[in-house]
Formats: structure tokens, sequence, C-alpha cells
């Protein structure tokens, strides 16, 4: 079976998106499917183009036996609305362009967020005359409202008339959480074409990590090293962060390690300085391949996201390198993600954007290297027995061959018959 997938971030970015993604067509390959993705070039978070890379009309490379094909986008930085949306239009209609020389699958998957990146799976879908399975791994445009990018109604309304025709034209759409389920039927999808597939971990990524070295390498082998990995967006809220690091300056052996990149970094560096803050790092965007020795040299992960409702349909997928590292966790993110955290009782919960609960949490962590060990031991099971990206991926590409398969007997609007719904 041939998947053409359309995703705007692709390795050898880092984000939750482009891992994601990376690891369910690896997996898929590994099963015997034939796998393109098409995507750009690699630039985020910064907007600039990786070393090796250029941004041209259309290019073509084999990474671990995925055909990765990218096209031409107008490259911009994760920040400012305008021009990322541009960017994001600008693929939208690359994969239109291109089409004629795209490859004819049997099914074609477009992941979100962005929106454009989702129906242009939607428009091969209608080019190619094949069945078309959209993931939904944000909702957007709510996402984009809840951060205060965008407060006019007049602006929002065509998103969400595009957002309502995608849910309505897709064969099959994936979520990735239970909660986001209830939004996509509203607003158009058929009950029984949704599926839940929630995000995972490939456990084997995080079993040789080197924290030793790393901790060598920035000067932490004495210290409690408290980590944040991820996108430093307007989304995540890491004033917060900072401000915990305030209330836990008396304590110099814990050490705050921020990792990853993106639009609010440089006012955070600032905000940083300001508050003369000795016990945070911003370590700034790494290689994927150090993950693995970060999360070994980490002591406490956290994971936090602004105080809004639309987040308490969000789990992070950091939280399950976390467990598969047997890193205790704390939570700063209501909803689903909590649910996990307390029912595997793999860390600690507390209130989003509360600095003084964050920083009691980090403290008692701190203070308990037993109980850093138990709540570690107790997320590696429970990624073990629920999350394992290569049990999920099974899942999804059953789900892709079921769809491939129903639509070469009927009309691709048509929903799954029974027997095929999850």
């Amino acid at each position: 079976m041939h998947i053409l997938c359309v995703s705007h971030y692709y390795p050898p970015e880092n984000g939750a998106l482009a891992v994601r993604m990376s690891e369910n067509a690896r997996a898929w390959v590994t099963s015997g499917a034939t796998v393109t993705v098409v995507t750009c070039a690699p630039n985020y978070p910064r907007g600039k183009v990786f070393p090796g890379y250029r941004n041209r009309l259309f290019q073509r490379e084999v990474i671990d036996g995925v055909n990765v094909i990218r096209l031409w986008t107008l490259v911009s930085a994760n920040e400012g609305l305008f021009l990322r949306t541009l960017n994001y239009l600008s693929l939208l209609l690359s994969v239109v362009i291109a089409s004629p020389w795209l490859p004819r699958p049997d099914v074609v998957m477009s992941t979100s967020p962005n929106l454009f990146c989702g129906i242009a799976g939607g428009l091969l879908s209608w080019i190619k005359r094949r069945p078309w399975v959209l993931e939904i791994r944000d909702l957007w445009p709510e996402s984009i409202v809840a951060v205060g990018a965008i407060r006019s109604r007049a602006i929002i309304a065509p998103f969400e008339h595009l957002e309502r025709w995608a849910y309505r034209k897709a064969d099959a759409v994936v979520s990735v959480t239970d909660t986001f389920v209830r939004h996509i039927v509203t607003n158009g999808a058929k009950r029984e074409k949704v599926h839940v597939i929630k995000n995972g971990v490939d456990l084997r990524k995080f079993a040789a990590g080197d924290g030793a070295n790393f901790r060598a390498k920035h000067e932490l082998t004495s210290k409690i090293m408290v980590s944040y990995i991820g996108t430093h967006g307007m989304a995540h809220k890491l004033e917060t962060v900072l401000m915990a690091a305030a209330k836990l300056e008396h304590r110099p052996e814990i050490v705050f390690a921020m990792v990853g990149d993106g639009a609010e970094r440089t006012k955070l560096t600032a905000m940083r300085d300001k508050m003369g803050l000795s016990n945070v790092m911003f370590l700034g965007e790494l290689p994927r391949s150090d993950m693995p020795d970060v999360m070994a040299a980490t002591d406490i992960s956290l994971v936090v996201l602004s105080n809004s409702p639309l987040f308490r349909a969000v789990i992070p997928s950091k939280i399950f390198e976390a467990m598969a590292a047997s890193k205790p966790i704390v939570l700063g993110v209501d909803g689903e993600s909590a649910e996990i955290i307390l029912e595997a009782k793999s860390g600690l919960v507390v209130t989003p954007e509360n600095a003084e609960e964050l920083s009691a949490a980090i403290q008692t962590l701190a203070d308990d290297a037993s109980l850093r060990d138990e709540l570690g031991r107790n997320g590696l099971n429970c990624v073990r027995m629920r999350f394992s990206r290569q049990v999920l991926s099974k899942t999804y590409l059953d789900l892709l061959r079921r769809v491939a398969a129903y639509s070469r007997r009927s009309p691709a609007s048509h929903p799954l018959p029974q027997d095929v719904k999850r």
C-alpha cells in the first residue's frame, strides 16, 4: 500500500508534529507500506533553512526508507500571524501546483495544525481520486484564538468554515485526544468517521541516553536538573517557570534547563536577565538525537501550558518522552493530560500559570529522590502498556488500510462500515 502524507514539518526539524509524523512513517515502512511525505524545506522555528538544504521548487530525498518530497514555501519564523499564515498557505499552493508530479497513492493522509496543511490533503485526495484521512493534532483556528493571536470574528469566520468543510469531506478523521472528538463531530464530522489514536513514544530511543556527558558539558554534575523541553511559544506561558525559579533561588542546587526555541524565547531570556536569575539556563534548540541524553540528565521534567479551557483537550507529546525516560513530571496542564499523569501516578499536577504551586511541586521532588524514582518507574510502566509508538503506529496503519480498501468498494464520501469502526 502507498500512503501519501502531507505534513508541514518533518525531520531534521524537532517539533512534536515532525516526530509523530516521522516515527509513524518509519513504522509503516517497516510494516511493508510505501510512504511518501510531502513537506517543505526544514526551517522551524527560526525561519532559516537548515544547513544542507535549499528552499527549492521541488526536491527529493529518502530518510529511513521514507520518500520525502520538499516543496517551495514562503519561509517565515514561527512568530507573527500574518507571515506565518502566508507560510502555511504557500505550502498548500505548492502542493496543488506540484500534484501532477506527486505519486498516485492508495490513501492520502494530512496532518493539522495548521489547517491549510490539512486541507492540502483534501485537495490532493480530490485530484488523485483517492480517500483522505485528516489528522487533528490541535484545534485550529481555536488554538490561535486561545493565545490571543486573533480576536476578530471577521477574520476567524472563514477559517472556521474551512475547518467544518474538512471535517465533512474527510473519509476518516484521526484525533490525538478523546476530548477533541466532541468538537470535531459538532463541527461536521460523522461520529463513525472519527478515530482516536493518541501520541506515544518510541521506547527504544530513551533506553540508552548518556546523562553524565550532558551534565558535564553544561556544568550540571552536582545539580538537580529541572528541564523544560519544547517550543518557547505563546501557548506555553513560560513566564510562570521563570517566576517559579525566582522562588527557588535560595536552593542553588536546583537549576532550570530550558531546551528549545520559539517566538517567545528572546522575551524570556530578557525577562530572565532582568530578574537576575542565575538558576535558569537557555540552551536553545538541540538536535533530536540529543534528546535521550537530555532526558537521561533530567531529574524533574516540566510540562506547562496556558491556563485556557482549550488546552484541557491537549496532550503534550513530551509527557510520554519523560515517562519513557523514567522521569517524574510536574504538569501545569488541566484536563486529559492531568488524568493520564494522575492515573499513572507518574508526576505531580499543578494549576496552570500558578508559580507558587509549580515551585512547591519542584521543591517536593527535589527533596525526595525516592519519590522521583517511584514516579519515574510508574511512568515507564504506563507508556509500555498504553503509549508505545510501535503499537499505536500499527493501529494507525490498520485504519489507513481499511479506508483504502473500503474506498475501492464504495464512494469515498461514505463512512466506514460498522465492522471497521473504532
